[in-house]
């Protein structure tokens, strides 16, 4: 196979990768090649089971130039009266768009599906191990750091018994298909957002909530989708609930009361009352959607699954009988692998990361835009500090604190801001913007997030996360 040339190598055509090439596009004249080893582009959503949604509304995802979405309200279901959640198969026919008419039209976007990279511009085929060699004129892009995975491509690592009957959440609605004995029991294997998709989509199906055990080794903080609603109309409980937010960071005494005030205002969500959570991933769902998988009581806590067995299961803190018709459902993957942070510009590499919490796509846009825009990698690596992701409720504070520092740094750049206020993907400078000095109320509102903010920094670094240093102070939201 000839050898290639390019300016960049944007490894992974996920939504990683397809934001930063679209902005890329949008803000130079660099030409691009996109290597991945899915057949078709999209990344994970092509391996998701078929009744996936974003959790968070269309409009915050996807690339910047391109909509998602038609900017509807739900009109039934638990997410009635919010923003619309776009299916997985309306984001893999999004993506499959995108790289179609909008990147490969260009003329400056080059696509190389089936195939891996293997480092320093080496490409190979999957199909036919042909080797490529692509010679890189300005950096190579790492679209992959986090290693998205999805259910269907994950390796169990548990024991699996002859005779245990487990299968990946996309078998679910193929069940219809066995041709043994159908399942008339179910054990969700897993607390996190797969497992509560699964425990939803079951019980709308039709399956007892008493026919179904949850294997929760640790339960979830959930933030309310309610507070993170696009548009005017949610202007109170969406930027209400930022200042909330601020207020309570700036006010928590410890960690448990930080939460318990995240609670009572409605913030954060739990699905057991009685339990406090330790695990911390962003999550997201409406109170319907919580109030749903309250009714699942046989929710067992006995820590992770050791192996399945057709008529119990083993797990660290006991052995659980279950009945033989059970089915059990993987739902043990973890969505990403929790990798530290690394500076996001080094020499003839990007490895783009988390600039703001929990958006992957407007951080990959924004990185996009700093490239283009700035001269050398240590001034863009101070408009854009990584942030880690958190796994437990008490990395939730830096994580805040990452979010603060980095949107004080964009208030202070001009052309970082300008971006902001009109991307697509931010989904609050234009609302934010749209607040005139007449509406009293929200002008309000707005007037107290410096203080706020202010406070909120301080108490992170006093009192929620010792030894952290403050490396700036904070802004109020652009307006």
């Amino acid at each position: 196979m000839p050898d290639l040339e390019t300016d960049y190598l944007i490894v992974g055509a996920g939504a990683v990768g397809l934001a930063f090439a679209d902005t890329l596009l949008a803000e130079s004249d660099a030409d691009m090649i996109i290597v991945d080893r899915h057949g078709k582009p999209g990344g994970h959503w092509n391996d998701a089971y078929a009744f996936v949604t974003l959790h968070q509304p269309s409009a915050y995802y996807g690339v910047n130039s391109v909509p998602l979405g038609s900017g509807e309200k739900d009109r039934f279901g638990p997410n009635e009266g919010l923003y619309e959640l776009a299916p997985g198969p309306e984001v893999s026919a999004y993506f499959d768009r995108v790289m179609r008419q909008h990147l490969l039209a260009s003329g400056r976007v080059r696509y190389l599906p089936m195939c891996e990279h293997k480092g320093a511009g080496r490409v190979v085929s999957l199909l036919s191990d042909a080797t490529q060699k692509v010679r890189v004129r300005r950096k190579i892009v790492d679209a992959t750091y986090f290693g998205t995975t999805a259910p269907s491509t994950h390796t169990p690592r548990f024991a699996i018994a002859p005779g245990a009957r487990l299968v990946a959440p996309n078998a679910l609605p193929d069940l219809w298909k066995r041709t043994d004995a159908q399942a008339r029991r179910f054990v969700l294997l897993g607390a996190g957002k797969t497992a509560m998709d699964a425990a939803i989509w079951l019980l709308s199906s039709g399956a007892p909530p008493d026919a179904i055990q949850w294997v929760m080794p640790r339960d979830s903080w959930l933030l309310n989708r309610r507070k993170t609603q696009p548009g005017l109309d949610f202007f109170e409980e969406t930027i209400g609930g930022q200042l909330k937010l601020l207020q309570a960071f700036a006010a928590a005494q410890d960690l448990t009361d930080l939460f318990a005030r995240l609670e009572a205002d409605e913030i954060m969500l739990r699905i057991d009352r009685t339990i406090e959570p330790t695990m911390f991933h962003y999550a997201t769902m409406s109170p319907r959607e919580v109030d749903i998988l309250r009714a699942i009581t046989q929710v067992i806590r006995m820590g992770r699954v050791l192996s399945v067995e057709p008529r119990q299961m083993l797990l660290e803190h006991g052995v659980v009988p279950v009945a033989p018709d059970t089915l059990f459902i993987d739902c043990t993957a973890s969505a990403v692998d929790r990798r530290p942070t690394i500076p996001i510009f080094q020499d003839g590499l990007i490895t783009p990361q988390m600039a703001r919490m929990p958006q992957p796509a407007f951080s990959a846009a924004l990185i996009a835009f700093i490239e283009a825009h700035y001269p050398d990698d240590a001034a863009k690596n101070a408009l854009c500090a990584p942030i880690a992701l958190p796994d437990t409720f008490a990395q939730y504070p830096a994580a805040q604190l990452g979010n603060m520092m980095n949107q004080f740094a964009w208030s202070q750049d001009r052309k970082v801001r300008a971006w902001i206020r009109e991307s697509r993907l931010d989904g609050f400078g234009k609302v934010i913007a749209a607040v005139t000095p007449a509406d009293a109320a929200r002008t309000a509102i707005l007037a107290q997030f410096g203080p706020a903010s202010m406070g909120a920094v301080a108490n992170i670094r006093d009192r929620l996360l010792p030894g952290t240093a403050m490396r700036g102070g904070v802004n109020a939201p652009e307006s």
